[in-house]
C-alpha cells in the first residue's frame, strides 16, 4: 500500500502560508506528553478509528489529514489503516517528531519519561536474561523464553509491528490521566 509523505519543514511552510493543516500524533498519550509537535493533537494509534476520525475533523473532508509519529512507522501504519478505510487523503510525516525536532520547528515540552522504545528493550533483555540463568541454574526448559523473546523480536523486525510494545503502552505507568489529551472532540 503506498502512503504518500511529507517532510516536516514543507508540512510547517504550508502552516505559516496559511493553508489548513490538520496535524494527528499517533504515539502514546505518555509519547504525545515528553514532546509534540506544536500543532499536533493525540489519537493514539491503538484507539484509533480512521471513520471517528474523519467525522470529527476540524477541517474540510476534502482537505489531506497529516499523521505524526516519533521516526514515521507508526504513523505510517496509521495512513495504512485510513487507506483500508476508503480515506486516500492522508498523508505520513517523514522522521515523524524526531525529525520535527531535529529541524528546529516549534514543540512543546512535557513532562520526561523513559521512551517506550527503551522500555521494549530493557524488558527484551530482561526476560532474554532470565530464560538464559533459569535455563543454565534451574531447567533447560526456561531457555524457551530467551528463544520466544528472540522470535518476537525477529518478528517484529520483519513486520514492524512490535508486541511487547502495544503490550507496554497499556501498563499503568505509560497511561496519562485524562486532561482533555486523547479526546477527539477536543483540541489539545
Amino acid at each position: 500500500m503506498s502512503v504518500a509523505t511529507i517532510t516536516p519543514r514543507e508540512l510547517e511552510a504550508m502552516r505559516l502560508r496559511g493553508s489548513p493543516v490538520e496535524l494527528l500524533d499517533v504515539r502514546t498519550p505518555v509519547e504525545y506528553r515528553e514532546v509534540h509537535a506544536e500543532p499536533a493533537r493525540l489519537v493514539s494509534l491503538d484507539r484509533l478509528d480512521p471513520r471517528e476520525v474523519m467525522e470529527a475533523r476540524h477541517g474540510t473532508k476534502d482537505d489531506p489529514l497529516y499523521l505524526i509519529c516519533r521516526s514515521g512507522s507508526r504513523g505510517r501504519q496509521a495512513c495504512e489503516q485510513f487507506l483500508a478505510a476508503g480515506y486516500h487523503n492522508v498523508v505520513n510525516v517523514e522522521g515523524g517528531t524526531l525529525e520535527w525536532e531535529r529541524a528546529g520547528l516549534p514543540v512543546v515540552r512535557g513532562k520526561k519519561t523513559v521512551s517506550l522504545e527503551r522500555q521494549v528493550r530493557i524488558a527484551a533483555g530482561s526476560l532474554v536474561l532470565l530464560g538464559t540463568g533459569l535455563g543454565a541454574f534451574v531447567h533447560p526448559g526456561f531457555l524457551a523464553l530467551s528463544a520466544f523473546v528472540g522470535a518476537g523480536l525477529v518478528f517484529a523486525g520483519i513486520t514492524d509491528t512490535c508486541g511487547m510494545g502495544m503490550l507496554l503502552a497499556r501498563m499503568p505507568w505509560n497511561r496519562v490521566k485524562d486532561s482533555g489529551t486523547c479526546s477527539l472532540a477536543r483540541e489539545v
